[in-house]
Parts: C-alpha cells; structure tokens; sequence
C-alpha cells in the first residue's frame, strides 16, 4: 500500500505523511480506521521504526491519526465543517507532491482573485 523513493528528494516520514494524508483524503483510510503498528510499518518498508514515529507524531499533531496508549493509531474524524481548507490541503499536498512550486500556486490564487 505504502510505497518509498529512497533516492527521492522527499524524506521517508514526509512520504509516508503525505501518502498517509492523500489516502485520507480519498476515503481510502476511513475515520477510526486503526493504521499499521509503527514496528509493522517499519518492518514492511524495511525502515527504521522511529522515521514511521516521526510520520505519526507529525499526523496527530495536524490532526490527522489520534494516539491511544497501547491500542495504536487510528484515523481522526476530520469533517469538512471543522476544517473548511481539508479539500484545499489535500489538493495542495497532492499538487506538491507532483513537482507544483508554491509560486505556481500563488499565481494561480492570484488569477482568481484577479490580483
């Protein structure tokens, strides 16, 4: 499911957050989903488990995985009503994920806004 660019320009825990964040996004991780153990995921990428850590612990703190104490992580109930800019975010994220630089994007919100 998850998949590394070890050569890539991307760090592995940016990575593993973005897809992390785009299959959200898409409703292929659904709300309360339980993700992967950090050792799991760690083992089935072959990384080290603390770079899966980092991933998580920057995920809960945008408000994307909740914690629970020897349960795991699970997918936060993000609703639009909460978030009015999620869509936006993900377009974003998928927008830079494929090589957009942010100037592009300004331009872009500039022209709409007719400024």
């Amino acid at each position: 499911m998850f998949t590394i660019n070890l050569h890539g320009k991307k760090s592995i825990y940016e990575q593993i957050r973005d897809q992390i964040m785009r299959f959200i996004g898409l409703g292929i991780i659904a709300p309360n989903d339980k993700m992967p153990s950090v050792r799991q995921l760690a083992y089935d990428l072959n990384i080290n488990p603390n770079t899966v850590a980092k991933a998580y612990q920057e995920l809960e703190k945008s408000g994307y995985i909740y914690i629970l104490p020897k349960k795991g992580a699970f997918v936060a109930d993000r609703h639009e009503k909460n978030d009015p800019f999620l869509s936006f975010r993900q377009v974003i994220a998928e927008l830079k994920n494929e090589g957009y630089q942010s100037e592009e994007l300004i331009e872009i919100i500039n022209d709409m806004y007719g400024g």
